[in-house]
């Protein structure tokens, strides 16, 4: 059976080269993310570039994502790093200010004095340094470090538990939105989404750059994990983004947090991705520890649309035996089950209901295969969230682009194709194109499901056919 857990690669210094994307697509990746917090505009023009050209080259469709920075709160700039020991007072004050005491450093967000309060915690660099909020005034703070560790330029700052009042978008990121207009990005995501008023204006932007991407949430903070309906239903694609939403909760909660947000996309029929430090030793070391390939199998076991690498491919030593690894435990896990939220999917209209007929149908005929037909893909995503267990899940649709955004759904391979004047012909079509790939087989059984009208095909229908 093929993989039905896509594969989400970032790029990188590892990566960058276009001999080297076209190994990791024949790998098995299926979406190339852009992280927009390290690259250089001429380097993310250039990648998207060679993802589409390596595509091109072997006649398959693969999507790009711009991963916007958010507005994420960094320190400033240090001529050396600061070498703190428990106990030390470190200052974090207001671009343009002096400081008052031996460890200080500026940082990036204006308004954090007003919203933090003492006696908070602050974590400091991804949780590799604790420190105690001492005081404040109107330009800076003191913090008491309570774990030592070196403090470098730009590291970036958490305070589970406080709600910040920063933008939905910063001004980089707004620069960045119109590079991914610009590179037609099939998805662009939005870091730190704290309510669906973030995505709304999220999407608003980029339409205003008459951009047609689709929007990926990222959940990295506990306000978010309060909002996850809203933001469920405002997105196209959610994001479990365990880097910050580790650091924001308890660490023993963010499994159940992802379970959690994994079943309620699943509920609502939104699409979810699983991401940061699945493999993460392997950014130095050729083989995953065991917990790791228990971590990216369970993610792949809860039926998580994609798994996304970061690190691990973008600086990494080995993203080739990354994309490797994720392959075989996915592979392995979807032959032993999932989950099973799919059943779990809240129908609310005509055509959801049609497509849990056609997965019933499809699932109980030996040897079946499940074919969507789709202007926009709207009914191919809504008929895998169903999680259908046919080996062969096909959608076809006139347009390439959706052909791409379909790149990081769970179980289904997309083709385009031009739609003929009648059903029929449209059917025969699509079949011989399966033929041709040699993916069905004269007399395979083909139940196909379509909300597109015709004259003899109504809209949400479904329709038994043999190849």
């Amino acid at each position: 059976m093929p993989r039905k857990t896509k594969l989400i690669c970032t790029l990188g210094p590892a990566t960058e080269a276009e001999e080297i994307i076209g190994q990791l697509i024949d790998l098995g990746t299926n979406v190339f993310r852009l992280n927009m917090s390290h690259a250089k505009h001429e380097w993310a023009r250039e990648m998207a570039a060679r993802v589409r050209r390596q595509s091109d080259k072997r006649g398959i469709h693969v999507p790009v994502l711009f991963d916007l920075t958010g507005p994420s709160i960094r320190t400033g700039d240090l001529p050396e790093p600061l070498e703190l020991k428990e106990g030390d007072l470190v200052e974090f004050r207001v671009e343009g200010t002096e400081p008052s005491i031996p460890y200080s450093t500026t940082v990036n967000y204006g308004g954090l004095m007003a919203d933090v309060s003492e006696g908070k915690t602050l974590v400091v660099d991804n949780g590799t340094m604790l420190m105690l909020i001492r005081s404040k005034q109107d330009d800076r703070i003191v913090c008491e470090v309570k774990t030592p560790g070196k403090l470098g330029s730009r590291r970036h700052i958490n305070l589970p538990g406080t709600r910040l009042n920063l933008p939905a978008l910063t001004d980089k990121d707004r620069v960045d939105l119109a590079l991914a207009v610009e590179c037609d990005a099939d998805y662009i995501a939005g870091s730190f989404v704290r309510d669906a008023a973030h995505v709304r204006e999220l999407r608003e932007a980029m339409e205003a750059l008459e951009g047609n991407a689709q929007i990926v949430a990222k959940v990295e903070d506990q306000e978010a994990v309060r909002n996850i309906d809203a933001i469920i239903h405002a997105a196209d694609v959610i994001m479990v983004a365990r880097g910050d939403l580790g650091i924001e909760v308890e660490f023993e909660e963010l499994p159940i947090l992802q379970r959690r947000i994994v079943r309620r996309c699943h509920e609502l029929g939104t699409r979810v991705i699983v991401a940061t430090q699945l493999l993460e030793s392997m950014i130095v070391n050729p083989t995953p520890t065991r917990a790791e390939v228990t971590d990216v199998m369970n993610a792949a076991y809860e039926e998580a649309d994609s798994l996304m690498l970061s690190g691990e491919t973008s600086v990494g030593r080995y993203p080739d035996r990354c994309v490797e690894a994720i392959v075989r435990i996915a592979n392995r896990i979807e032959r032993s089950g999932g989950l099973g939220f799919g059943a779990q999917v809240l129908l609310r209209d005509e055509r959801q209901k049609s497509a849990r007929a056609a997965v019933t149908l499809a699932d109980s005929l030996p040897d079946a295969l499940l074919v969507v037909l789709t202007r926009r893909g709207v009914l191919a995503n809504q008929t895998a969230m169903l999680r259908p267990r046919t080996s062969g899940f096909f959608a076809f649709t006139p347009k390439e682009k959706v052909c791409r955004q379909l790149g990081l759904t769970r179980g289904v391979q997309a083709f385009k194709l031009a739609f003929a004047a009648t059903i029929e012909e449209t059917i025969q079509r699509a079949t011989e194109h399966l033929r041709s790939l040699d993916l069905v087989r004269p007399g395979t059984p083909l139940v196909i499901v379509s909300d597109i009208l015709s004259d003899h095909f109504a809209a949400n229908s479904i329709l038994l056919h043999h190849a």
